[in-house]
């Protein structure tokens, strides 16, 4: 690295920090602190979603991915995409609820040893998610640095900067930085592509030199057939319901509109820049060839082309926007640690009486020592990639429990906690039937997982049969708030409870067995209008994308 690389970097590292310390004069208060008062605009929810769901590890990851299968690999990051259009459909669930946690939204629902449950479960998740792209984002800087500086010096300065800002100015410093951070990473993805499609001679020379199957759209010989994509598809389905973080992805804007465009369409733009990820693999996969250079890693590819195409500044841009992409993340996470463990556990159990300062407090405190639990694992971890497959797939299991109570009203917690451990001991005990190995992190394969979750969810249904039913007056109640909007976005001035379904914003994915009802689909144009127009439209972005992705594909021919 250059001297004005370091320029970059400190610039970078100085700029972000001091401007989340002066959005921390707007965090008094703990629902500002926790939830930025659910106030963001949809522009800054876009930034929010993007910018915490997009990974310093995952352009490098899918260059690599493309570097040795060609452009087919991009479902390995598109395995979500067919699932966004219902991100819109399940965004008020979590306003609506009018929580600052999932895991109160869990209380509500099954009571509270299913909400301490989902407690442990995702303080374990966010501990474990941090350490992984903590420690995944410094060996990639470490490589693109050309290793003048150790992993763990920037695990330790990346931590630093972000826990600054996020520890005094909560979710505001976190989302509003997210939304900067998220226009670095988007130059991230096509920075590299410019200068390497002029040193390999473009899209007709790719062509000629590469296999002709790097340039298809779709290929099952990289194991990513229609059934790998549908296991895929249901892992991010019904883990994206219980992920602690969707509560502030979802629910923190300043309308239910806000909240329902914030993820759908940041995601989206994940899914856009995953094409830029994929053409600089191919570059990549060109260029070795060239220079007669061999990788010994195919995730190396994305460390190569910064190294080999990057001038003296730029490698410090890079860098500054791989820190980036991790610190958006990692500070957002950092706040909701804070909310887990006092709203769901230091309140409830050890000071009930306890006020808002003292709240905030225990906020501020909980996430800077819980983050820095998640620093030390990121010191020890060795497989970034396994850490991140074990997360997702153990936050599919307890979305069995969230995604299912809210489609299915008589679910009880008999049935929701049942079906969790099931999946999970029979995910467990099926691949170590097909491996003879006992190990706490085995190689993703969708057949274990389709058994695992069809166990789960036919245990949830008989168990949820057979057993006592919740209290019919807390089902109601819980129920009753998902049918009205929220006391933010109510348009009566009185602040009296106004049916959702009158402002056309009664929702479709609620309680399954009433859409086989004569009473669900009156008057269905008016009552669903928000529902079903914003989910044909983010069809129709779907179908953008897949088209866009098959005209780059056309270049060169």
């Amino acid at each position: 690295m250059s001297r004005i690389d370091w320029i970059v970097v400190v610039i970078y590292l100085l700029g972000i920090v001091s401007y989340g310390l002066w959005l921390s004069r707007r965090a008094k208060s703990a629902d500002a602190y926790f939830l930025g008062g659910r106030k963001f605009k949809w522009w800054t929810m876009m930034g929010q979603a993007f910018g915490t769901g997009t990974h310093a590890e995952m352009p490098v990851a899918q260059a690599g991915a493309a570097f040795s299968g060609g452009f087919a690999s991009i479902w390995y990051q598109w395995k979500n995409l067919l699932i966004t259009p219902f991100y819109w459909l399940m965004a008020p669930w979590y306003r609506r609820s009018e929580r600052t946690t999932i895991a109160e939204m869990v209380k509500d629902r099954y009571g509270r040893t299913a909400g301490l449950i989902y407690t442990v479960f995702a303080i374990c998740f966010f501990v474990f998610i941090m350490g992984s792209m903590l420690q995944g984002a410094a060996k990639v800087i470490s490589v693109a640095s050309g290793g003048t500086v150790s992993s763990n010096s920037i695990v330790v300065a990346m931590t630093i900067a972000f826990m600054l800002y996020s520890y005094f100015g909560g979710l505001i410093a976190a989302a509003h930085t997210e939304f900067i951070q998220g226009l670095l990473i988007i130059v991230l993805s096509f920075l590299l592509i410019p200068a390497g499609l002029n040193e390999v001679g473009g899209f007709k020379t790719m062509r000629s030199e590469l296999p002709e199957n790097f340039f298809d759209l779709y290929s099952a010989e990289l194991g990513l057939g229609p059934f790998m994509i549908a296991m895929l598809a249901l892992n991010g389905i019904v883990g994206i319901t219980a992920q602690p973080h969707m509560l502030s992805m979802f629910a923190t804007g300043n309308t239910e509109r806000a909240g329902r465009i914030g993820q759908t369409y940041g995601n989206f733009v994940k899914r856009l820049v995953t094409i830029g990820w994929v053409i600089t693999g191919l570059i990549v996969a060109v260029l070795v060839l060239q220079k007669g250079v061999t990788l010994s890693d195919p995730e190396h590819a994305f460390g190569y082309a910064a190294r080999t195409l990057l001038a003296p500044g730029l490698t410090g841009l890079l860098i500054a926007c791989l820190l980036a992409a991790n610190m958006s993340s990692c500070s957002n996470f950092m706040v909701n640690l804070g909310a887990l463990f006092t709203k769901d556990l230091y309140v409830p159990y050890f000071h009930q009486e306890a006020s808002d300062q003292v709240i905030l407090r225990m906020g501020k405190t909980s996430g800077l020592v819980l983050t820095i639990l998640g620093v030390i694992f990121a010191l020890t971890i060795k497989s970034v990639l396994s850490a991140f497959l074990f997360t997702e797939t153990l936050a599919a299991f307890m979305g069995i429990m969230v995604l299912g109570g809210m489609l299915w009203k008589r679910a009880n917690r008999y049935g929701a906690l049942t079906a969790v451990f099931t999946a999970f001991i029979s995910y467990y005990l099926i691949n170590y039937g097909e491996t003879g190995q006992l190990q706490l992190i085995y190689t993703w394969k969708p057949a274990p997982f389709g058994w695992s979750m069809l166990i789960g969810f036919t245990l949830f249904i008989l168990i949820s049969l057979i057993t006592p039913s919740e209290d019919e007056q807390n089902i109601e109640s819980f129920f009753q708030k998902m049918r009205h909007l929220a006391k933010a976005d109510q348009p009566d001035p009185e602040g009296l409870p106004k049916p959702a379904g009158e402002a056309g914003a009664e929702m479709l994915l609620l309680d399954l067995p009433s859409w086989f009802s004569a009473q669900r689909w009156s008057k269905f144009g008016k009552r669903y209008r928000e529902d079903y127009l914003g989910f044909v439209l983010a069809w129709g972005f779907v179908g953008l994308l897949i088209a866009l992705a098959w005209i780059i594909l056309q270049f060169g021919k």
